[in-house]
């Protein structure tokens, strides 16, 4: 299937997302959403539940709010892929994360619910995305007030685990391993 997808042009997402889709090697978004799934999982399950309440500096998310963020970002992106090649011409809005944040209360459920919420969204993500014919991939519509495709949604999912999954490793780990 990476035949049918591609890297997306410039012209399917605002110039904002490049620097998620750069961060996705390849032309196969669906091999890199599969592999991430594992990895991530490998990397995080290691970490405890009192450390998965480490901030790297004051005012920064914990652990445990930067995987909730994730999952709730793919939730965000999925659904506009789902709308976008299911043909539905209708603008959506963008959301604002802080704002979300402040009302989704993560440091209060375990660490290890997040993570299986987060890999039940993978999982739900991939199923929506493998079977899309090569018309939907390239269907656009227009999302946060840019037009956006479907192949451009599924490397922004891909790139933003990878984005803040560099950020975990480099600022989070070191404090909590």
């Amino acid at each position: 299937m990476a035949s049918l997808v591609g890297r997306p042009e410039p012209s399917e997402h605002l110039p904002y997302y490049e620097k998620y889709i750069r961060l996705v090697p390849g032309d196969d978004p669906l091999a890199a959403l599969a592999s991430q799934a594992g990895e991530h999982q490998t990397t995080l399950r290691a970490v405890s539940e009192a450390d998965s309440l480490t901030r790297y500096a004051p005012g920064k998310w914990t652990l445990r709010e930067v995987i909730g963020h994730v999952a709730d970002a793919e939730r965000v992106f999925a659904y506009r892929a789902l709308r976008v090649a299911r043909g539905d011409a209708t603008p959506l809005p963008g959301f604002e994360q802080d704002d979300w944040m402040v009302n989704a209360h993560f440091d209060e459920r375990p660490f290890r619910e997040l993570l299986d919420e987060f890999a039940t969204v993978r999982q739900a993500s991939l199923m929506l995305l493998r079977p899309l014919s090569a018309e939907a991939w390239r269907r656009r519509g227009v999302a946060s007030g840019g037009d956006i495709s479907v192949r451009a949604l599924a490397f922004i999912i891909a790139g933003h685990e990878r984005h803040h999954m560099a950020i975990v490793r480099e600022k989070y780990l070191p404090l909590v391993g």
